[in-house]
């Protein structure tokens, strides 16, 4: 049986490390309330959206131009029955360049449809790697949560590149 955990790719023109940098700017596409380091292996930070999402993520691995790797330390949903469902999962970024582009693969590598979380967590991560990350790649300005706590998905505050 072949992995079924999450996975998302997409292509710019940016170098591998313009999207190296973006990648490691967490607060610039994912949340501007992240708390702590972002950038080298065992850099801890910790992820908070309102009361719904919160957790502990640790980076595991960060090679400049080639791949980020995150360990998943602890985690807490409030809209499931196991709100731990990504402790110990990794969330892994590989970088390269394809056909004079550089390609982004993103795999929540335990992130599994089994999962009762699986369909919000796809939902969202589509929305932060494939538009936020990818927006700050290309434009230098993401749709992150904001610091009060407004969905990146609800922001529109920037216009997305054509």
């Amino acid at each position: 049986m072949s992995d079924q955990s999450f996975t998302t790719a997409f292509s710019v023109d940016q170098t591998p490390q313009e999207a190296f940098d973006a990648i490691t700017n967490v607060r610039g596409w994912w949340s501007e309330a992240i708390e702590g380091g972002t950038e080298k292996p065992d850099d801890e930070f910790t992820y908070r959206y309102q009361d719904v999402h919160h957790c502990k993520i640790r980076v595991v691995d960060a090679v400049p131009a080639r791949r980020v790797t995150w360990l998943v330390l602890d985690n807490y949903f409030n809209f499931t029955e196991d709100n731990t469902e990504w402790n110990g999962t990794t969330i892994n970024f590989e970088i390269s360049e394809q056909d004079g582009k550089t390609a982004i693969n993103f795999t929540h590598q335990g992130l599994v449809p089994e999962h009762e979380c699986f369909d919000s967590c796809r939902d969202g991560w589509t929305f932060y790697i494939n538009t936020s990350l990818r927006s700050l790649i290309t434009t230098g300005k993401g749709r992150p949560n904001s610091l009060d706590g407004v969905d990146g998905r609800e922001r529109s505050d920037i216009r997305a590149s054509s």
